[in-house]
């Protein structure tokens, strides 16, 4: 339910200029409805009827299939290099790299197996919450049903992450608590691009449909207030970045809030799938073409 806040003047009398007035009420209101005492915070979201014991188990077994298995790996990875020599200003975190180098076909159905087996979990989710909760893509805003505002949105979103995400990632080099990420080392072969653009692709899918959609889905089931879901969210999305340092990790949970709170007020994870999808193609396609350059342009912080 939406709060009602009144725009009392202060105490003196005085209202102060008119292009103000009401300004910082109205905000606190929009915060309010956004963040607290909403019982539908996922619009026309019936709830589940299962015991909560089960969904909770669910939850579990569905993050250990995928990105809580990630970050429990994620954080034994910084464990070991914070206590390797150099620590984390020597590590280098490589995604996108060759799986079986000198042999291209090889290589190339390895990294389509890569790509398509992390879906399953996306599949599962998908599966579960079609037994209480009716047509779960439509639940998700997993459609096509408004392809030019979700384009529009997640190109916006993409723009607003993604510059800022880059000046963490230069801090955090700079103050030696994030590793050198190394986006794309594939082969100079024919289907390196587009390997790179379906992991990009899967890469969003996977974090969007479960770190967001599903989770936040059970939560919402579970009776968790807002400010917790969403936090909950934004920190398994931090967590699982914890390979690439602290830097990343404080810009991925700072995205995951974003993202998180987005879908709570409008209920569709396919525009942060787009937005998600551009900076990752972005990223790793942009690495893999401009790598030569880059070290000339960005010194000390591209390898």
């Amino acid at each position: 339910m939406q709060s009602q806040v009144e725009d009392r003047p202060p105490p003196d009398g005085r209202r102060g200029p008119a292009p103000l007035r009401g300004a910082i009420p109205r905000l606190r209101a929009a915060a309010h409805e956004m963040w607290y005492d909403d019982p539908d915070w996922i619009t026309g979201s019936p709830r589940s009827d299962l015991p909560r014991t089960v969904l909770r188990n669910e939850v579990v077994i569905v993050f250990l299939l995928s990105l809580g298995a990630n970050a429990v790996k994620a954080f034994i990875q910084l464990i070991g290099d914070l206590t390797a020599p150099g620590g984390l200003s020597r590590a280098v975190a490589q995604l996108n790299t060759s799986l079986a180098p000198g042999r291209p076909w090889l290589d190339l159905a390895f990294q389509l197996f890569y790509i398509f087996v992390p879906l399953v979990p996306v599949a599962l989710a998908i599966h579960l919450l079609r037994r209480d909760h009716g047509n779960p893509t439509r639940l998700l805003g997993l459609d096509a049903r408004q392809p030019g505002r979700d384009l529009g949105i997640g190109v916006t979103l993409a723009l607003c992450i993604g510059v800022p995400g880059i000046g963490l990632y230069a801090l955090g080099r700079q103050l030696d608590i994030g590793a050198t990420v190394v986006p794309a080392s594939l082969p100079h072969v024919w289907w390196a691009i587009p390997v790179l653009i379906l992991s990009a692709i899967q890469n969003a899918t996977l974090e969007e449909v479960i770190v967001v959609g599903y989770l936040l889905t059970r939560l919402r089931d579970l009776r968790w207030r807002t400010p917790a879901a969403i936090g909950l969210s934004a920190a398994i999305r931090g967590s699982y970045h914890l390979y690439q340092g602290f830097g990343a990790f404080a810009g991925n949970a700072a995205m995951g809030l974003i993202f998180a709170t987005f879908y709570r007020r409008y209920g569709r994870v396919t525009p942060l799938i787009v937005a998600h999808s551009i900076l990752d193609i972005v990223t790793f396609v942009g690495y893999a073409l401009l790598r030569p350059y880059l070290h000339r342009w960005f010194p000390g912080l591209v390898p």
